[in-house]
């Protein structure tokens, strides 16, 4: 992402107490459209022209031009006015796209002695007049001229100006407010954005390492070298973060006439038993109850002589599904129909494809249980999580973790297939990443500088922030991961980031705050407000994080284990960090490799961002958000390599 697109919150003297600015152009925003990819801002005046003695009574202009690239002027949105007497000015501006056309435009604004200019509009010419705007305007000045050397001064006052608005602002007459328009005025005035790519929409542009569009949405061209991100149908949210799925099913907004099944961008319709048809009310079918035949009897006293063996299997498999949290499942199931956006996987296929969960076929091990690669019957590698131990404690994080990656879709979180319910211990099937953890990278990669350069451990810092926020603001039911670590960071075949094991992790609702909970997580990584006071918080997460980041910054371990006079004594990194930020002895404790290739301002800002996260009073901390925009910031001002995997952790 841009600096270009970065924004500032600013002191301000009115109710809010805060202002947002757009960084680089210190433009204040009145409002922002992600679904029109818009935002309206309050922009100066472009030109001021004042008649002066001194000049002989002439009109004596001041130009500012503007360059707002890489945003563009909205064409149907905006207009360009003039005010004063018997003045025409003249806009020239440039296109941001090829072939970077150049405009010549203008209006000109008449005054008579026979005319109360309040009653006249700017279409008349009267007082004022407006233009329309051209296409992919990014750049643009103007300049005024007067035709008759200022003999209706009365009219109009001495000034005349020229400026751009949203057309809106303007609906009742603009020249009802002539007499508070000067040289300092704003005027709201909408922009559009894009991003620059040298690539059409397509799949070259979205195997792209800066593509920009995220899951659930898709890409329009918006030029020859430019395109945006729109949610697609069926998903809404905020494209450039990952839209999510809109439940149609929920809302109401569907045209089912009995049963409704949310899918993932859709839903169907669907007839309840002894009825058929297409489900639809106003453009199909609907359900039509079945006719029963005398054949249709007969075969179901025949059907009756095998109810007896087909209640048994029925009740076999709800006791393993019940078993397995099946009526939790239920309830989640019919409150947002996300389990209907799961594979259910029977245990023949995930004991085919782990070849009866084969040691050899073992990825891991955890405390939450053992994963397992495997190979479906299609060719397709997955890997298989197995629960360490059947009590009611692992049937809940089981569950948990179902429900929380049914509706999570980003890049950069690991993607949950599906699930096993007639197995006696849950089981849950994820898409396979090969390359290991973060922790195997750093920890135990030697001789693989260059997988672990600072571009590298820059750009999976970003890759794992940019995901945690999307977890904590952008997703329909905010979550809270509970358990971040180096260890759960997977690395695919790019080794980009992909966050993994939510089973301790939690939903909460949009106005809840904090959770409080049985203190769960990994020691070196746990947030000391929450092993003290048992509340866990969006900023639990953020230290977490920041020891992530120290061990990118540092090679180092989050725990470090000494003996002193054969006493063992643990050491935590995060402690160690903030204390040589405390002493300026940051350098002692870094990775010689990061002290060697980090350019020293951006080592100082990770630093700093480090620092911040781990602050040991939680409120002072930045949310994701915040650190997921100061790394962007960073990863922008340095081009990062495409990292081919040249290895695969495969098995025999």
């Amino acid at each position: 992402m841009s600096y270009d697109f970065l924004i500032d919150s600013r002191a301000s003297s009115d109710i809010y107490g805060f202002i947002p600015f757009l960084r680089n152009r210190n433009i204040a925003i009145d409002s922002i459209s992600v679904e029109k990819a818009q935002l309206k801002v309050f922009h100066p005046v472009i030109a001021v022209g004042c008649y002066s003695n001194s000049s002989g009574n002439s009109l004596e202009p001041t130009i500012t031009p503007f360059n707002f690239l890489p945003f563009t002027v909205a064409t149907t949105s905006n207009l360009l006015f003039v005010t004063g007497c018997n003045t025409y000015g003249i806009f020239q501006g440039q296109e941001s796209v090829l072939p970077y056309r150049s405009f010549v435009f203008g209006c000109i604004s008449f005054c008579e002695y026979s005319f109360k200019l309040e009653n006249t509009s700017c279409t008349d010419g009267y007082g004022c007049c407006q233009t329309t705007v051209p296409p992919q305007l990014t750049y643009f000045n103007s300049s005024l001229n007067s035709l008759d050397n200022n003999i209706h001064l009365d009219a109009f006052g001495d000034c005349s100006y020229s400026f751009m608005a949203d057309k809106s602002a303007f609906n009742d007459n603009i020249l009802r407010h002539k007499d508070s328009i000067n040289a300092s005025s704003k005027f709201p005035m909408v922009l559009s954005w894009f991003m620059m790519s040298n690539k059409r929409c397509g799949i070259d542009l979205q195997n792209s390492n800066d593509y920009a569009c995220k899951e659930g949405s898709s890409c329009q061209n918006a030029g020859a070298e430019s395109y945006r991100c729109v949610c697609s149908n069926g998903y809404e949210g905020n494209p450039y973060l990952g839209c999510t799925d809109i439940d149609e099913c929920a809302t109401h907004d569907n045209d089912c006439e009995d049963v409704c099944v949310n899918k993932r961008g859709g839903y169907t319709c669907e007839c309840r038993a002894g009825y058929h048809g297409d489900g639809t009310k106003n453009n199909g079918t609907g359900c039509i109850q079945i006719k029963r035949s005398n054949k249709s009897i007969v075969l179901a006293a025949v059907g009756g002589t095998t109810l007896g063996i087909s209640l048994l299997l029925v009740s076999t498999y709800l006791l393993y599904k019940t078993k397995n949290g099946g009526q939790l499942l239920d309830q989640l199931s019919s409150n947002g129909n996300n389990i209907e956006k799961v594979h259910i996987f029977t245990a023949q296929e995930l004991n085919k494809a782990t070849d009866h969960f084969n040691e050899n076929r073992v990825l891991g091990r955890g405390g939450q249980g053992t994963v397992y690669k495997g190979m479906l019957s299609n060719g397709k590698i997955i890997a298989v999580k197995n629960s360490k131990l059947v009590d009611a404690n692992q049937v809940e994080l089981f569950i948990n973790e179902v429900v929380i990656l049914s509706y999570i879709y980003h890049r950069n979180v690991v993607k949950l297939l599906g699930c096993c319910l007639e197995t006696e211990v849950p089981l849950l099937v994820y898409e396979f990443i090969p390359n290991g953890t973060l922790t195997d990278l750093i920890h135990n990669s030697e001789g693989n500088d260059f997988l672990l350069s600072w571009e590298v451990r820059l750009r999976i810092s970003k890759e794992v922030a940019r995901a945690l926020s999307y977890l904590h603001w952008t997703t329909s039911i905010p979550v809270y991961h509970r358990d971040v670590k180096s260890s759960n960071v997977l690395l695919d075949e790019k080794y980009r980031a992909k966050v993994s094991d939510f089973g301790i992790s939690r939903h909460i609702s949009i106005d809840q705050t904090h959770l409080t909970t049985l203190v769960k997580g990994t020691f070196g990584y746990l947030d000391p407000e929450y092993f003290q006071s048992s509340q866990f918080t969006d900023k639990s997460d953020v230290y977490s994080f920041g020891v992530v980041l120290v061990e990118l910054l540092t090679g180092r371990k989050p725990i470090s284990l000494y003996f002193v006079e054969d006493e063992e004594r643990h050491v935590s990194l995060a402690t160690k960090f903030l204390q040589s930020m405390e002493d300026n002895s940051l350098h002692a404790i870094l990775d010689p490799r990061v002290l060697k290739a980090a350019r020293p301002e951006e080592l100082e800002v990770v630093a700093k961002l480090a620092q911040n996260c781990l602050n040991l009073d939680g409120r002072k901390r930045p949310t994701m958000t915040q650190v997921a925009m100061e790394l962007e910031g960073i990863f922008q001002t340095s081009p990062l390599p495409l990292v081919e995997s040249n290895f695969h952790a495969g098995i025999n």
